[in-house]
């Protein structure tokens, strides 16, 4: 009688026979060329911390550059602010000096109309808007209230303007000094 046999696996190769101990051997001595020492692992971990720190360093620079001239922006903004307005206020200086180097009273009147129709142009190109609230509810951010006086209109409304106020973008500049409306005794 026969024993059974199990057959070989033919893709592995046999350890022991020299041919291929003499395949593994190059294949070993290439794997450990190609992992680099110890040395070369830390020379290459010092460079990239060094691209690292150069990087770093470049990017503080720009954010320290981009900080200063957003300071210098704001300063010149401040600085230079006003100097449109104050050219367009050239124009009614100049036509005032002009209606009071006439004698002529009807050229003076003349003069100091235009002067005020350059002063309302000016203070429209700035956004300056006036308060004249006569009739208006009394608003505490925008009118100051400096008698309160006997009136037909319901209580709290604005019945005399002493001084108009003014609005500059919408934010009060100067409030208007008014009067208003008693409440009514019942």
């Amino acid at each position: 009688m026969q024993e059974p046999t199990t057959p070989q696996d033919p893709l592995l190769p046999d350890a022991d026979t020299p041919e291929t101990a003499q395949e593994v051997a190059p294949a070993a001595a290439a794997a450990a060329d190609s992992t680099p020492s110890l040395e070369e692992l830390l020379r290459q971990a010092e460079l990239r911390a060094e691209e690292h720190h150069d990087a770093w360093l470049r990017a503080k620079a720009e954010t320290e550059n981009t900080r200063r001239r957003a300071q210098e922006d704001i300063a010149k903004a401040h600085k230079f602010a006003v100097e449109k307005f104050a050219g367009d206020l050239l124009a009614v200086k100049d036509t005032l000096e002009m209606a009071l180097a006439d004698p002529n009273p009807d050229s003076l009147r003349a003069g100091v109309e235009m002067t005020l129709k350059n002063l309302v142009a000016a203070f429209d190109k700035a956004a300056i808007v006036e308060l004249n609230p006569v009739g208006e509810k009394f608003d505490p951010h925008k009118h100051q209230a400096m008698a309160m006086i006997d009136a037909e209109q319901p209580a709290n409304t604005v019945v005399q303007v002493f001084q108009k106020g003014y609005l500059i973008a919408e934010r009060t500049l100067r409030p208007a000094m008014v009067a208003v409306a008693k409440a009514k005794d019942s």
